[in-house]
């Protein structure tokens, strides 16, 4: 079997993350690699469990001379987010990833890599399957449906854990130590719709926007990057201001925690209104275009009048559609007042799709503040109501609070400064980590976490840096060595 990865280094490292790139391991999906994970673990005779959500418990014993360090919990999530371009066949179901090294980076053929959080699980790997490593005893946490609203870890089982401190190893960028992030939650957004035919007075519009940078809902979202749902509802908005409309098809995205890159929709208009229509849209491209020249210069929108009719919802719910769409709370709702530059609350509207007998929405809603972050839900919750939607709330999580004193912090400076000669970056971030469900689910653990550069997440332009994965990893074995210190 060819090995893509086979040359690079730290090999080990690069040959876990070439297998567990073969399986299929979309949120949800995540059955086979975790009983992969069991089966590893039982092929180097360690003490494995498996719960009812997929997590994964693996424990390695301490190496001489470390018997009395504490136990050290490794962690990282075994799903990942599946996007891929639109022009791309690949089914994420039954497929594994396709990998490329493309000079100092290892991308994906047309597909999100899964390099989050596909490294943390390769360097856990290879930590466990390494005897001349030096480090105190080890559990590897590898937890399930991270990228979908942490229910593994909202299901983890604290009682099969003894570990006091924890590093996570699900961040992006080296050089960086992260201390705290954000809590959050989806707001799902459903407004009842029933379909009509319409007559021949009327034409048929397709707008497609894409091309968008996307990203993170949570990492990028300070980027003010351009959300094509948006777009697309600010299109439709337009149109309505001088016409009947009547909306046939919308189609946006397909996870809350990415910035929508696509969206397209089909919409009725009267035949006597086509040559305004086409003004209309030509003039918001250039609008679009002007507004985010810079974080999106490939922004396209193609348009076109449809010969095949098709069922439409009725005027009166195709403008609560573009009323939902122009008042949902959208983007950057609030900076941190005490760390500076950092985005407080957001809100991303990830999913739109006209359905069947409802147009779903779901929103990634994140903040800092719990009470911040419950004021968002309910103003989702109002504006949703008085158009006549419903929204429901699910997959919340906690916030991590930053803890004044961490002996993990402190000694993992002191092997940051001894390594690279200079010192970390101790950050806290808008994105989510599980760390707050860890530290609910295990008050007191000491816990830091870090990574190797890793650029466009959740999208197909994710890549990672080969020699940040090397140092990381070569940071995180010193940092283990010096456990004898802690």
């Amino acid at each position: 079997m060819t090995r893509v990865l086979e040359n690079l280094k730290p090999e080990k490292v690069m040959y876990y993350f070439e297998e567990i790139s073969r399986i299929p391991r979309g949120s949800g999906n995540e059955k086979a690699i975790s009983d992969y994970m069991v089966a590893f673990a039982k092929s180097l005779n360690l003490d494995v469990k498996q719960d009812e959500a997929n997590n994964i418990y693996i424990k390695k014993p301490a190496t001489k001379g470390y018997e009395n360090a504490p136990t050290v919990i490794l962690q990282g999530h075994l799903d990942m987010v599946c996007e891929k371009n639109k022009d791309t066949n690949h089914d994420f179901l039954t497929e594994g990833i396709k990998l490329v090294v493309d000079g100092d980076f290892i991308r994906a053929d047309g597909t999100t890599l899964g390099a989050d959080n596909g490294i943390a699980i390769a360097y856990q790997m290879a930590v466990l399957a390494d005897d001349t490593i030096e480090h105190p005893a080890i559990e590897a946490l590898m937890t399930t449906a991270e990228e979908t609203g942490m229910d593994g870890v909202a299901n983890l089982h604290p009682e099969y854990l003894e570990g006091t401190v924890l590093l996570n190893l699900d961040t992006d960028i080296e050089g960086e130590f992260l201390v705290s992030c954000a809590g959050g939650a989806k707001a799902h957004v459903d407004l009842p719709v029933s379909y009509e035919a319409t007559s021949a007075e009327f034409a048929l519009f397709n707008v497609n926007i894409k091309g968008l940078t996307g990203g993170h809902s949570g990492a990028d979202i300070h980027q003010e990057r351009a959300n094509a749902n948006v777009l697309v509802g600010r299109v439709l908005d337009r149109v309505r201001q001088t016409m009947p409309i009547r909306l046939a098809t919308f189609v946006g995205g397909s996870k809350d925690n990415v910035i929508t890159r696509e969206a397209e929709a089909s919409f009725y208009v009267p035949v006597d209104k086509k040559s305004e229509v086409e003004s209309i849209l030509q003039t918001m491209e250039q609008a679009f275009k002007t507004e985010y020249e810079k974080q999106d210069p490939e922004l396209k929108m193609f348009t076109h009048v449809e010969t095949e009719a098709k069922a439409c919802i009725t005027e009166g719910q195709t403008q609560q559609i573009i009323d939902l769409l122009m008042t949902l709370p959208h983007g950057i709702m609030a900076y941190s007042m005490q760390i500076p530059g950092l985005v407080e609350s957001s809100l991303n509207i990830g999913v739109v799709q006209l359905e069947q007998d409802a147009m779903h929405i779901v929103l990634a809603v994140r903040s800092s503040v719990p009470t911040k972050k419950e004021n968002i839900i309910r103003k989702i919750e109002r504006v949703s109501a008085n158009i006549g939607a419903k929204c429901t709330v699910a997959g919340d999580y906690p916030a991590w609070v930053y803890a004044p004193n961490s002996r993990i912090r402190e000694l993992a400076t002191q092997v940051f400064e001894q390594k690279y000669d200079k010192k970390p970056e101790i950050k806290a971030i808008h994105a989510g980590l599980e760390c707050g469900f860890l530290l609910e689910k295990m008050p007191g653990v000491d816990m830091i976490a870090f990574g190797p550069n890793a650029y466009d997440i959740h999208s197909p332009e994710e890549r990672a840096s080969i020699s940040s994965m090397e140092r990381v990893f070569e940071f995180l074995l010193d940092l283990l060595k010096e456990m004898k210190n802690y």
